[in-house]
């Protein structure tokens, strides 16, 4: 019960921060730029250069932050998410610089379509 306590404080903690902290684009393009993140994911981040790789352009903020996040998380495979690539990546970047890439890469067209 204590881990989902733990578990539960944490969702709700994000939950608070999420909508509190949007992200500068400007500066979300300049991380992505300065750490070559189309060498993977494509020049305009939706034509990534192996099926395994997601298309990221025009992703949802919350959700790339979340992820991005999630990636930081050593060890926990109920909050992390395990890729050696993505987890060295992500481990540089402060939450702040998190918002940033998140609001740059959802500020990016991309091919999602939203079914009504």
């Amino acid at each position: 019960m204590n881990n989902l306590n733990k578990i539960f404080s944490l969702m709700i903690s994000v939950f608070i921060t999420s909508s509190a902290c949007a992200g500068s684009v400007s500066s979300g393009k300049e991380l992505v730029d300065k750490n070559n993140c189309i060498s993977c994911h494509g020049p305009d981040l939706k034509n990534p250069i192996a099926p395994a790789y997601p298309k990221i352009a025009g992703q949802y903020e919350d959700y790339i932050y979340f992820a991005l996040k999630a990636y930081q998380v050593e060890n926990n495979p109920h909050v992390g998410r395990a890729n050696a690539i993505m987890g060295s990546q992500a481990k540089q970047f402060s939450h702040s610089q998190l918002r940033d890439i998140a609001a740059y890469v959802s500020s990016l067209p991309g091919d999602f379509v939203v079914k009504k």
